[in-house]
């Protein structure tokens, strides 16, 4: 696996100085950015086969994974519901060793390949769940047993690996390769292999948001305003949209219980938070196509 080869470049790199170590370093993360460019062809066509599935409202998005590509598939997923109010229920999380290994390492986790079929099954996982699977050798029995389930249960299953023709990237239905090459320090995956695992999430979960509309006019009108920054923020995002004045958007939100779209839908006209909920379901919750029909444009 390239990911645990040594590179004779790096060889002594303990006898470096700290600036030389800290510029190969930096060095390596744009490497890192590179290979997810390469990947973004992949990266396009299974957000679009996400988004068919999810669109209707039943779906669950789904992380999997083992040690630091687990804990980075984690930081990802729970992002979704504080900047774009993905709904808790609707994500779910399968990491080896359960909750624990987020925060410390559970030794063998990663080995147990039925523990993976096991969380699918107990999940129930089906035809409408979105499944990514990460994994920097492309090869942990934990991720690939719960891929391989989800496939046989019909869920969508997208393999993200940082290494070529491994099982994680043959046995899902989308595969994403960030070939990222050997580390500055063999082995250590937490360094380019990582970044280049967060940012593909990164797009891939960024863009899904965008197509299901949790965004609206470059604004993240999808999020829930749960404390008074983000209440602040909302009505401004608000008062941008429509045009009213701040201290108006601000009643709309309090109005719309932090709900932005439609707090947006009041500022415009509409005579309850119902009624704007009302109008939001009846276009698939996208804003702009709420605002269109309301306005009548």
């Amino acid at each position: 696996m390239s990911t645990e080869e040594t590179d004779p470049r790096f060889i002594e790199l303990d006898l470096w100085n700290t600036n030389e170590i800290v510029a190969t370093i930096a060095e390596g993360q744009f490497a890192a950015i590179s290979a997810v460019h390469n990947a973004r062809k992949e990266l396009s066509m299974a957000v679009d086969s996400a988004y068919e599935r999810l669109k209707d409202g039943k779906g669950r998005l789904v992380y999997i994974g083992a040690g630091t590509s687990g804990r980075v598939a984690v930081q990802d997923g729970v992002e979704l519901h504080p900047t774009y109010g993905w709904p808790n229920e609707r994500l779910l999380f399968a990491m080896a060793g359960g909750e624990r290994a987020i925060m410390h390492a559970v030794e063998n986790a990663e080995d147990d390949f039925d523990a993976g079929k096991d969380v699918m099954a107990n999940a129930n996982v089906g035809e409408n769940d979105v499944l990514i699977g990460v994994a920097a050798s492309g090869r942990t029995p934990f991720t690939l047993g719960a891929l391989m389930e989800g496939k046989s249960r019909g869920a969508l299953t997208i393999g993200m690996a940082n290494n070529h023709g491994t099982p994680i990237l043959l046995e899902p239905h989308f595969s994403i390769l960030l070939d990222t090459g050997p580390e500055p320090i063999a082995g250590s995956t937490r360094m380019k292999a990582g970044t280049a695992q967060k940012v593909a999430l990164n797009l891939f979960s960024t863009a899904l948001m965008v197509k299901l509309g949790g965004v609206y006019r470059g604004l993240m009108v999808g999020m829930i305003a749960t404390n008074q920054k983000l209440r602040n923020r909302a009505a401004r995002i608000v008062s941008d949209l429509s045009g009213v004045d701040y201290d108006f958007a601000k009643d709309c939100v309090e109005k719309s219980n932090g709900d932005i779209k439609s707090a947006v839908l009041i500022s415009y006209g509409a005579q309850s938070y119902e009624e704007a909920k009302k109008l939001l379901d009846k276009n698939s919750n996208n804003l702009r196509a709420a605002v269109r029909d309301f306005l009548g444009d």
